[in-house]
């Protein structure tokens, strides 16, 4: 008899793919996924640490997810709780003191062990004790990529994101990915080739390549050699079926020229590149342990619009950081306006348990922080604005991915990530065989698209024609 798991995500892209990566271990075990927790034997939170406050709202879903694991266990049934991620790597051994609700704590290096700790609960809860406890925040020495099952048989969809790298070494003062991640690691360059070309087989056109600092890749090549991120996307675009490669999150001190010639040379290789820069102050990027200027930044930025002068950017932004002056803020505010993002990400800072920047006497008083980001935002919405706009009576490829409330109408991607809701009811070729309007084979294609309206998220087009 099957048993069912419920796995709720939080935070980045890299967990999506560990979510999915466990629901893979697990379905070899008897386990396949269900809608609701309610319904599940195993509920795993797969939790982030970037976001403020992150660990209490684990711990209030813990608090719902107790009633429901308390409710069966008095009807004899048994529901396990399992915290995994960024929070539980940090916290695990806290999280074991402050919350018996949950049966298992796991780091997100060593999700590959879960049967293992499953079984180790399960033992334990015997004879009608319900303290089943297991501990693994441990950074194995051995990978959890050796032990992922090949089978990705649950996965649906034209897009997909795809781990090549995870860790960093930059050890950024605001940061915590160092310590819940690890060092830098990289995949070799066969294992994520033949990764992408069983989700190719599956219908992915397009894929996104994950790390914490993807563009530090360093993975090894058939021959031995060391491979970068440019040349892994050349391997990935001789795949064929695999129309379009991105990938996040960048650091500018690694954008090497390999990697800025794949945005010129491989067609695969899409027009839009996330490039944090989180300051625009020379002062608080030495105070984040960045290790680059802006002008440096600027340099890079340059480099990469000679290659490819049709290159969107996004970045992320840390407003009032310790120490943060209004000089120091005007720098940033003048650094959007000299690069103009297609899109960017703005937070307040906020202290993140075990980092240097968290102990900093030089705090930021709220409102302060509030203000400067309510600015910040307002500039950044200007530019994008602006960059959709330029899109009018200009035509662009959409990858359609789902469809949209409106007969007629579908919903897809442009290559620089922004939603196109697309209307396909000009195609009279669209019928079935009574003759009605079908639309149906348009999803997951490639299509060209001609934008007829602009908005601050998303744009408006109707179809030109297919392509794949």
């Amino acid at each position: 008899m099957s048993k069912k798991v419920f796995i709720k995500t939080y935070g980045c892209q890299m967990n999506v793919y560990d979510s999915k990566r466990m629901a893979d271990v697990l379905k070899p075990h008897g386990y396949e996924q269900s809608e609701s927790a309610e319904d599940a034997d195993l509920v795993i939170l797969n939790t982030c640490h970037i976001r403020e406050k992150a660990a209490e709202k684990v711990y209030s879903e813990i608090g719902r997810l107790r009633t429901e694991k308390d409710a069966k266990a008095a009807e004899g049934k048994n529901m396990f709780i399992a915290v995994a991620g960024c929070v539980a790597q940090a916290e695990g051994p806290e999280m074991m003191k402050r919350a018996p609700a949950i049966d298992m704590v796991l780091g997100p290096q060593t999700y590959h062990r879960l049967p293992d700790m499953l079984k180790a609960a399960e033992e334990q809860r015997t004879g009608g004790r319900m303290s089943a406890r297991v501990l693994d925040t441990e950074f194995p020495v051995d990978t959890k990529f050796d032990h992922l099952p090949t089978d990705e048989s649950g996965f649906e969809g034209t897009a997909a994101f795809l781990t090549i790298q995870e860790g960093c070494d930059k050890f950024c003062t605001f940061c915590v990915v160092p310590y819940t991640r690890g060092a830098e690691y990289s995949r070799p360059v066969s294992d994520i080739v033949e990764e992408a070309k069983r989700l190719v087989a599956r219908g992915v056109m397009e894929i996104t390549l994950l790390g914490q600092n993807v563009n530090a890749y360093h993975g090894t090549a058939a021959d031995g050699s060391t491979a970068t991120l440019g040349g892994l996307i050349a391997e990935l675009d001789k795949i064929d079926g695999l129309t379009r490669i991105r990938y996040t999150t960048s650091h500018p001190r690694d954008m090497d020229q390999e990697l800025i010639d794949a945005h010129r040379d491989i067609a695969s290789c899409m027009p839009y590149l996330h490039l944090p820069v989180q300051s625009g102050s020379d002062r608080i990027l030495d105070a984040m342990n960045r290790k680059h200027t802006r002008e440096e930044y600027f340099a890079v930025i340059d480099r990469l619009r000679a290659a490819r002068p049709d290159l969107a950017l996004s970045s992320d932004f840390i407003v009032g950081f310790p120490g943060e002056t209004d000089e120091d803020f005007e720098d940033t505010l003048d650094l959007v306006r000299r690069v103009k993002y297609a899109q960017a990400y703005s937070f307040k800072y906020s202290p993140r348990p075990g980092t240097p920047a968290s102990v900093s006497k030089e705090q930021v008083p709220e409102d302060v922080k509030s203000e400067r980001l309510a600015r910040l935002q307002a500039l950044i919405n200007e530019h994008q604005i602006e960059f959709n706009e330029g899109f009018i009576g200009k035509e662009m490829d959409v990858l359609l991915e789902r469809f949209g409330k409106r007969d007629g109408q579908m919903i897809g991607r442009s290559p620089y990530l922004q939603s196109v809701y697309v209307d396909v009811r000009n195609d009279h070729n669209a019928l079935d065989a009574a003759g009605d309007k079908t639309y149906t084979d348009y999803m997951g294609k490639l299509v060209r698209v001609r934008i007829l309206e602009a908005g601050p998220n998303s744009l408006k087009g109707e179809l030109v024609r297919a392509l794949h």
